[in-house]
C-alpha cells in the first residue's frame, strides 16, 4: 500500500519525544508498504532545526527509508496562546500545499494523527482532492484537553473546535482511539457509531529494549552518571502545563534527606520555571536532562529503579495512557502512576506499579519509600509490567493489526 501520513510532530532521526509514529512507519516500511509523511519543521517543544531556516518545504528520506515532506510551521508556538494557534494553522496551510505539490501520485489511504485537531483540515482537503479515504487518529481528546489545561479559552474557537470535531469524525472512514476511555467517550458523548472506531493503543518498542536488556552495562552507566548508591526515579516526557511537574519537586523536597534521586528527562515551556524553582529550593536530588534519542532514553530508564508517569489532576486525563508508561514496562521498571483513570487501571491490572494520587506529594513520597524498603517488589512489579506489555502492547504486533484495518479501508 501507499500510505500518506499527516503528523505535525513527526520526529527527526534520533530526536527525543513521542516516537509512536516513527516506530509505526518503520514497521510498515520494512513490511513492504510505502509511507510518505507530511510533517512540520518545528519540534513539538517549539524549536526549529537550523537546516529548515529560510525554507518552506524540504523533501527528505529518514533513516528508516520513510519519505518525509517537511512543511513550514510558525516559530510562534511557545510565545503565546495566539502564537500557538497560528503555529497550528500555519502547518494546516503549508501541509495542504505540500500534499498537493510534493506528495504527488496516488495513495491508497491517508492517516492523520491528532492533536492538534486542526490537522484534520489537511486530511479532509487532501482526501477530497486525491479522492482517497482517510483514517483519523485521536492521541488526545481535543478540544477537551486544550480547554482543561487552559490552552483554549476563546468561546468562539471552542465552538468552532467542537463543530469541526463532529465534522471530521463524520467524514473519516475509521477513527482510531488510543485508550478504551476514548472509545467510550466517542460512543456515549460524541455519537460516533461503533463500526467506525478501532483501537490501536500506544505500545512498547521491544525491538530496542530486548537488545539493551542483554547488552547494556547498567553498573557502568550508573557510575559514569553519578547514580551509584541512589534510588533513581526517572520521568521522561514533556515539561508543560499539562504535566504539572511541580508535584515532583514537592515530592523531592519531602525526600531530600534520603538517597532518592529524580531524573526529569525532556523539554517544554515550563522547564525553565521548574529549573529555577528547584534551584530556589536547593533541591540537589533533582536533575534536569534535555531531550535525548530513544536509545539513550532507554539507557536512563534501565539505569533507574522506577519510572514516573505524571499529569495534572483534571478529569480529561483520566482517559489517557501515558506514552512513557510502556517504555518503563519494556525496560522492566515499576511505575509510579500519578494519573487516575485508565492509566491507573492499566498499571493495577498488570500489577506493574502503584497508583499515586495526582498532586499529592505526601502520597508520592510514601509510595517511593515503600519501594525503597521492598526491593523484591521493585523487581516483581517491573517483571510483571514487561510480561503484560509483551502480551498486549507490542509495537510490531499492533503495527501489523493497524495496517490490516488500513487495507480494509
Amino acid at each position: 500500500m501507499r500510505i500518506l501520513l499527516i503528523h505535525q510532530y513527526f520526529l527527526e532521526d534520533n530526536d527525543g519525544g513521542g516516537s509512536r509514529w516513527n516506530e509505526m512507519s518503520r514497521f510498515w516500511q520494512s513490511a513492504g508498504h510505502q509511507v510518505t509523511v507530511l510533517a512540520g519543521m518545528v519540534h513539538y517543544m517549539g524549536h526549529r532545526p537550523a537546516k529548515y531556516r529560510g525554507k518552506y518545504f524540504l523533501y527528505e528520506t529518514n533513516q528508516d527509508g520513510v519519505q518525509v515532506i517537511r512543511c513550514h510551521v510558525s516559530e510562534s508556538y511557545n510565545k503565546s496562546f495566539f502564537g500557538r494557534l497560528w503555529a497550528y494553522f500555519s502547518f494546516t496551510f503549508s501541509s495542504i500545499w505540500g500534499g498537493i505539490w510534493y506528495a504527488k501520485g496516488n495513495y491508497d489511504v491517508i492517516v492523520v494523527t491528532s492533536p492538534p485537531l486542526f490537522v484534520g483540515i489537511t486530511a479532509y482537503v487532501l482526501s477530497v482532492l486525491k479522492r482517497t479515504p482517510f483514517v483519523f487518529e485521536i492521541r488526545d481528546l481535543w478540544p477537551e484537553s486544550a480547554i482543561d489545561t487552559g490552552v483554549l479559552t476563546s468561546g468562539i474557537l471552542i465552538k468552532f473546535a467542537y463543530w469541526f470535531e463532529k465534522f471530521i469524525y463524520r467524514k473519516a472512514e475509521l477513527i482510531n482511539v488510543l485508550t478504551p476511555a476514548f472509545r467510550e467517550k466517542l460512543l456515549t458523548k460524541k455519537g460516533v457509531p461503533s463500526s467506525k472506531i478501532i483501537f490501536i493503543p500506544n505500545a512498547a518498542d521491544f525491538s530496542l529494549s530486548d537488545e539493551l536488556l542483554t547488552s547494556f552495562d547498567v553498573t557502568k552507566f550508573r557510575k559514569e552518571h553519578g547514580l551509584t548508591g541512589k534510588f533513581v526515579v526517572t520521568y521522561v516526557g514533556a515539561h508543560g502545563v499539562a504535566n504539572h511537574l511541580v508535584q515532583v519537586l514537592d515530592t523531592a523536597e519531602l525526600l531530600k534527606d534520603t538517597n532518592v534521586l529524580f531524573l526529569l528527562i525532556g523539554d517544554g515551556m515550563m522547564k525553565k520555571d521548574l529549573m529555577a524553582e528547584a534551584q530556589k529550593r536547593q533541591l540537589s536530588n533533582v536533575r534536569f536532562i534535555n531531550s535525548v534519542p530513544k536509545k539513550e532514553v532507554f539507557n536512563y530508564i534501565l539505569a533507574s529503579d522506577a519510572g514516573a508517569s505524571v499529569l495534572k489532576k483534571v478529569d480529561t486525563f483520566k482517559t489517557v495512557y501515558s506514552n512513557k508508561t510502556f517504555d518503563y514496562m519494556a525496560c522492566k521498571k515499576p511505575i509510579l502512576m500519578a494519573i487516575d483513570g485508565v492509566s491507573r487501571q492499566l498499571v493495577e491490572e498488570a500489577q506493574a506499579g502503584v497508583y499515586v494520587e495526582p498532586e499529592n506529594p505526601a502520597d508520592f513520597a510514601q509510595k517511593i519509600l515503600m519501594y525503597l524498603e521492598n526491593p523484591d517488589l521493585v523487581n516483581q512489579h517491573g517483571l510483571n509490567g514487561y510480561r503484560y506489555a509483551k502480551e498486549n502492547f507490542d509495537r510490531e504486533v499492533l503495527a501489523g493489526k493497524y495496517v490490516g484495518y488500513l487495507s480494509q479501508v
